[in-house]
């Protein structure tokens, strides 16, 4: 064996060490999640109990900072550009894999390069609600509607490329209706927007509008899933009432910078799955319609990957443009 040879095995022997030795003391210090969102909606909730839990097992400090902005690409660069040590996490649901589609060459990273998938946390649907006051009450009715009154409908979404948004064009496209979209900065503002009348409808994800449904601020029509949410029963999956084939699941997910050693995400997925496993935490989030998954980092991988060629076809397809 030649010296040369010598002397690059021992220096991958020791890097292996060297990243095992780090994932054993790891945390040493404090854990950021970044949320690419507004406080408030499902993304925010996973950081904030996660957060919480970590701090506990740890014993050492995990905040949450939301990084909103660009249709999420601010936090997705942000983490992106992060030392790739396992103390920066991305929130990293469903419209990640939209953005490819969306901006192609523009998008100031790369989905499928620039990230290390760390955990699938959970999944959920969308809600398609109306304001109170428009004059239909099933999915039927609203197509009809739309068509009678072309591109005057409004929608809203909590961004473009949001899987709400996403929800909306795959529906107008399998019902050959138009509408007007009107993005927000999270769901939280097209909520509000919702509420106050100032839009007609919303794909929302289950947990983001349940309690104002049941509050009787917005009126539920559909579910987008395959089958119907537990937390909304009576209302039908948007293929039941009327557009056969339609479905859309909504993933949340983390991710980590690329060239994260795998020990360290190895040891930051089994806390992560421990803790989404906990009793009080699987109950607290299907109390809000999320089914935990709490997946390996390989399982993650499949899915994202799946998910950009998915959406990046039907962008393609549909001729979505970002706005």
């Amino acid at each position: 064996m030649s010296s040369l040879l010598k002397k690059i095995l021992a220096g991958a022997c020791l890097a292996i060490v060297a990243a095992g030795a780090a994932a054993q003391g790891f945390p040493e210090r404090t854990v950021k999640f970044v949320v690419p969102y507004p406080p408030g909606g499902f993304n925010d909730t996973l950081a904030r109990v996660s957060a919480e839990k970590l701090t506990k097992m740890w014993n050492q400090p995990v905040v949450v900072e939301n990084k909103p902005g660009g249709n999420t690409t601010v936090g997705n660069v942000f983490v992106a550009k992060s030392p790739a040590d396992g103390y920066t996490i991305l929130i990293s649901p469903l419209p990640f894999s939209a953005l490819p589609g969306l901006y192609g060459a523009n998008l100031p990273y790369d989905a499928l390069k620039d990230f290390t998938p760390l955990v699938w946390a959970g999944s959920t649907q969308n809600a398609l609600v109306v304001r109170n006051d428009l004059p239909v009450n099933t999915v039927k009715e609203f197509i009809e509607y739309a068509k009678k009154n072309p591109g005057k409908v409004n929608y809203g979404s909590t961004g473009s490329g949001s899987s709400n948004h996403l929800s909306m064009e795959l529906f107008m496209k399998m019902t050959g209706t138009k509408m007007q979209h009107i993005p927000y900065k999270g769901s939280a503002p097209a909520v509000t927007a919702m509420i106050g009348g100032e839009i007609d409808a919303l794909f929302d994800n289950v947990p983001n509008v349940v309690n104002h449904i049941k509050a009787g601020k917005m009126k539920v029509i559909g579910v987008s899933g395959s089958q119907r949410a537990p937390l909304l029963p009576d209302a039908p999956t948007v293929a039941e009432a009327g557009v056969p084939g339609y479905e859309v699941n909504v993933w949340f997910g983390m991710q980590l910078p690329a060239g994260t050693p795998k020990p360290v995400v190895d040891k930051l997925n089994r806390d992560i799955v421990t803790l989404l496993k906990e009793p009080d935490v699987v109950q607290r989030f299907r109390n809000a319609g999320v089914e935990v998954v709490a997946s390996t980092p390989a399982d993650f991988s499949k899915l994202v990957h799946s998910e950009v060629n998915k959406w990046t076809s039907l962008i393609k397809e549909a001729n979505i443009r970002i706005e």
